[in-house]
This record gives structure tokens, C-alpha cells and sequence, in this order.
């Protein structure tokens, strides 16, 4: 075994063994707890001049008190002139934050008025559906948006059942999507809701590719019996699961006092897509919110107030949820299951055509002109009654889903991108089969006080 020939604390003469040293001088543990660790008596006792061992003197930490202001502290003698604004700028900083969220909130309560309402619709479908009150709009031409959907009045497509409304896109009969020159006329049966007459008539021609609508579906309205001017909406629904679904809940004016659409305003309470969480654009587990006005369809200012609220770890078709409005003169907001929980809001601060900020002509060169100057009223064109509508479509080809994205089967620019979406049937198709529907628990509407004789 090797052992060390130096220590820490003083030279060892090596012993050798069988000499009388050695029977006296036990060896060196290199183990053993340090010589200047171990009491002096120790190494006194045997016979430290025979062995050669020269011992250091043992010393011992010995403590003292330090009296008080006999240690030195140099930073006290002279302080940097800027270490103050350490302290002022964060005190600064909360003081003007504070402010500012203070006056955001006083902004807020002093625009949002608890007002007195009038009831106008509580709607909760136990006696089932009321022809009185609702409107089911029968229409084949895609309601401006190039929808694949035909809506129906047909139980298979909208029904109540266990208390619920339910709203439930079907496919088209294959049979009559075969026939070549097969026409549906909705305007000989005499159920057409729209008195144009290509929202009321379609066919098939093999020759350029078109077809009738893939599609069945139902829109329901109160657009013959209820309609507000300023007051509150609520409606209780679960959204669909399904590609290319597109459920609404939204207002459409009940007079065009300000021209063709969207001269006279739209209100979107809530849009979503079925499609589920993966879908680029946001599927089920996201819904908008949104104003549309402007001069022409080309110069619609929808994007300036578009807000999407997303739900939190879940999707809104998991369960039912509220979708509210609420309209005054001075503002409008749309919000989920609770007022605290805004998705859009405007404020009408100013006239809506500043807002818009619209460029002076439009692309052809026709100078734009404010329709809506002569009312006075910076709310306008939302000074006026407007109905409720909730449908679900089907596809579009006006860019709600986004051509490229996620497997999207057709084209919007195509001529036959009703074809090819019912040619894509058996990858969509099957993703209805669960929860295609949607499912509506009760729709309520109040008249703010002070207008149509409320």
C-alpha cells in the first residue's frame, strides 16, 4: 500500500518496521481525521524527539464581540444622487397604471346603462314550433354567400325534440343529383320565401358541370312577428360538429331604410364552423361577432369591429351555451353566458361612416357617398328594427372558408364547386353523424324602454 510522505502540518520521519520506534509510533493513516485537527496532548505523550515528528503549535479560533460602530460601512458616507429614481420610477408606473385601468373601467360603466326592458319573446319550444312567431325561409340560392345548402320547412331537417329545436343538415337525394336536366321550382310549389326568382328555382346540367344543392338544411326567423330597435337578445344553443358547417345566430333590418344590403346594417351575434379544433381558420371552439355596414357589398367595413372569442379547453359544441346582444343608442356589444364576458363592442362615439374610414370611390371609379348623413344619428344604420335569424349553412363560395385550407374539397371561383363538394361527401359526411345539429334550448328578446311602445 502506498502511504503519503507529507502531511499538512509537518514533516514524519518514515519508521521503518522491526526497530523500537516502531513499537511506539503507530503508522500513519492517511484516513484519519488531519494532525492539526487532533488535541496537542496527544502527540506530546510519546516520545515526539525520538520519532523525528516536529509538531506545529495547535491554535484556536477565538471569537470576540464587535462592538458596535467599529465596522466600517462606506456606502453610508456618501449616497449616488440617483438612487432614488429606483424607487420613484416603479412607484410612478404603478400610480399610472392604476390610473389608466381606472378610468378604462369608469369609460366602460359610464357607456353600459342597465336599462328597463319590455319583453318581447320568451321562447323555450315546449308546444313545439310556433308558425306565428317563426319563419321557416325555403330557399335554393345560397343567400348571397354561395351556400350549397337548399333550406327546408321538412321535419327531417328542423324539429323539436326532448324540448330542444334542433337544426339538422341532411344530404340531397342521390337519385335526384343524377338526373341530368332535373329541376326543383320552388316558385310552382308555392313555398319560395324570396321573391327573386333565382333564390327559388335550380337544376342540374351535365353539359357545365352544375347541380342542384347537395345539401338540405333549415333557416328560422322572426322576421313576420318580432323585431327590435334597440334591447337585448339572448339565445341558448349548442353548436354543430361537422366539416364545412356553418351555424349563425344574427339580425337582419326588418325595412331597408338605407338601401340594399349593407347599406342598412347586419348584426352577427355569433358564427362559428363545424369543422373541429385543427381547422386552420378556427372551428367549433371558436365564434365571432360582428357589425356589417358600408356604402356597396365591395366596401363592406365588417373587418374593423370582427372579434373571435375563443372557448377555454373545450369547443362550444360540447355543451349549450348564451349567446347575447345588447343594443342601445350609444353602443352595442355581443357576449357569452354573461355581459362581463364581451366579445365585440362598439361604441357609437361618432358617425359610423368616419368610422369606416371608406376610400373615396370605389374600384370603378364611382365616387362613394355617405348614405346614412341624413339621419343625424351616429348609430345609423343601426337606429332601425331588425329581425333574428338562426340557421345553419352548408359551404360558401364568399370566403368564409378559406380555399387551401385544411382539405377544402372545391374552390370558390369554380363554376362546379357544388359538384365537388358533393363529390368530397365520403370524407365530410361522416363527421355529421354524431353531432351535426344544432340544438337551440330557448331564445328570448327584450325592447329597450322608450321605443316601440315599450
Amino acid at each position: 500500500m502506498f502511504h503519503s510522505s507529507q502531511t499538512t502540518t509537518a514533516d514524519i520521519t518514515p519508521v521503518r518496521p522491526g526497530t523500537p520506534e516502531s513499537d511506539t509510533v503507530p503508522r500513519t493513516n492517511p484516513f484519519a481525521t488531519p494532525y492539526a485537527s487532533v488535541p496537542g496532548s496527544r502527540f506530546e505523550s510519546r516520545n515526539a524527539s525520538s520519532t523525528g515528528l516536529q509538531l506545529q503549535e495547535q491554535r484556536y479560533f477565538h471569537s470576540r464581540r464587535v462592538k458596535k460602530g467599529t465596522v466600517e460601512k462606506p456606502w453610508t458616507k456618501k449616497k449616488d444622487p440617483r438612487e432614488k429614481w429606483v424607487t420613484i420610477i416603479p412607484l410612478v408606473g404603478l400610480f399610472i397604471g392604476l390610473a389608466v385601468s381606472g378610468f378604462l373601467i369608469w369609460d366602460g360603466l359610464k357607456t353600459v346603462v342597465n336599462h328597463t326592458y319590455c319583453p318581447v319573446l320568451e321562447e323555450d319550444f315546449s308546444t313545439g314550433i310556433d308558425d306565428r312567431i317563426w319563419t321557416k325561409e325555403v330557399e335554393l340560392g345560397g343567400y348571397g354567400n354561395g351556400q350549397f345548402e337548399m333550406t327546408t320547412s321538412d321535419e327531417e331537417n328542423i324539429f323539436v325534440k326532448d324540448g330542444n329545436l334542433i337544426i339538422k343538415p341532411t344530404l340531397q337525394d342521390e337519385s335526384l343529383i343524377n338526373q341530368d336536366k332535373f329541376v326543383i321550382n320552388l316558385m310552382d310549389d308555392g313555398i319560395c320565401s324570396s321573391e327573386k326568382w333565382y333564390n327559388c328555382i335550380t337544376g342540374n346540367n351535365a353539359t357545365n358541370g352544375t347541380i342542384i344543392n347537395p345539401v338540405k338544411s333549415a333557416r328560422l326567423s322572426t322576421r313576420s312577428s318580432r323585431s327590435i330597435k334597440y334591447g337585448r337578445i339572448e339565445v341558448e344553443a349548442k353548436l354543430p360538429t361537422g366539416d364545412w358547417l356553418w351555424p349563425a345566430i344574427w339580425m337582419l333590418p326588418r325595412d331597408a331604410v338605407y338601401g340594399s344590403w349593407p347599406k342598412s346594417g347586419e348584426i352577427d351575434i355569433m358564427e362559428s364552423r363545424g369543422n373541429n379544433w385543427t381547422y386552420s381558420q378556427g372551428g367549433n371552439n371558436i365564434v365571432s361577432s360582428t357589425l356589417h355596414w358600408g356604402p356597396n357589398a365591395a366596401n363592406d367595413a365588417w373587418w374593423r369591429n370582427n372579434v373571435k372569442r375563443k372557448a377555454l379547453h373545450t369547443t362550444y359544441s360540447s355543451g349549450f351555451h348564451t349567446f347575447g346582444l345588447e343594443w342601445s343608442e350609444k353602443y352595442i356589444f355581443t357576449y357569452i353566458d354573461t355581459r362581463l364576458l364581451q366579445v365585440m363592442y362598439t361604441h357609437f362615439s361618432k358617425p359610423l361612416w368616419e368610422s369606416g374610414n371608406f376610400p373615396l370611390s370605389d374600384s370603378n371609379g364611382t365616387r362613394l357617398t355617405d348614405p346614412w348623413s341624413q339621419s343625424g344619428r351616429p348609430a345609423t344604420p343601426f337606429d332601425e328594427d331588425f329581425y333574428l335569424i338562426i340557421n345553419v349553412a352548408v359551404g360558401s363560395t364568399n370566403g368564409w372558408f378559406k380555399d387551401g385550407a385544411s382539405g377544402k374539397p372545391w374552390v370558390d371561383t369554380s363554376p362546379t364547386a357544388r359538384k365537388d363538394f358533393w363529390e368530397a361527401r365520403n370524407q365530410w359526411y361522416p363527421t355529421w353523424e354524431k353531432n351535426g345539429q344544432m340544438e337551440i334550448r330557448s331564445v328570448k328578446m327584450w325592447q329597450q324602454k322608450g321605443y316601440n311602445g315599450c
